[in-house]
């Protein structure tokens, strides 16, 4: 793509207001396909279009291409709408299953020590723990 045709991320208009957009990233994946079912189909594509190309959004983005048309997609997004629409048809990844509801991964958590801390010798050869000698000042 040539240089003077490249859009910039930060001036890229929202084909849609920014309550709705607020919505969609809160809903639940049922209300989400309620709220997609509310926008034209030519927004829908600029919107897949829009969310896909932002890395927080990404995910909306391919729900929202899931309900375009090939078409609408490769005439709005070029190749870059063409790629969405395989995307939005192929099978979940397992990252994208273990993914919340929400779109937050689950939390896991360490299940032992990530390091062990030893004592140390100092200058008379006797060991002590680097938190033997804290003091603690309130």
């Amino acid at each position: 793509m040539l240089p003077e045709h490249r859009v910039l991320l930060e001036d890229e208009p929202c084909p849609v207001a920014d309550q709705m957009l607020g919505e969609m990233y809160r809903a639940s994946a049922h209300g989400l396909n309620e709220l997609i079912a509310t926008v034209s189909p030519t927004s829908r594509a600029l919107l897949a279009v829009y969310c896909h190309r932002r890395a927080h959004l990404a995910s909306i983005g391919l729900a929202i291409a899931a309900t375009c048309e090939k078409d609408d997609l490769i005439s709005l997004g070029g190749n870059a709408g063409a790629i969405l629409f395989e995307r939005s048809r192929e099978a979940p990844q397992s990252s994208l299953t273990d993914a919340r509801a929400n779109g937050r991964r689950k939390i896991t958590l360490a299940v032992k020590p990530l390091r062990q801390l030893t004592p140390i010798a100092n200058k008379k050869g006797s060991l002590y723990s680097i938190f033997s000698r804290a003091k603690i000042r309130l």
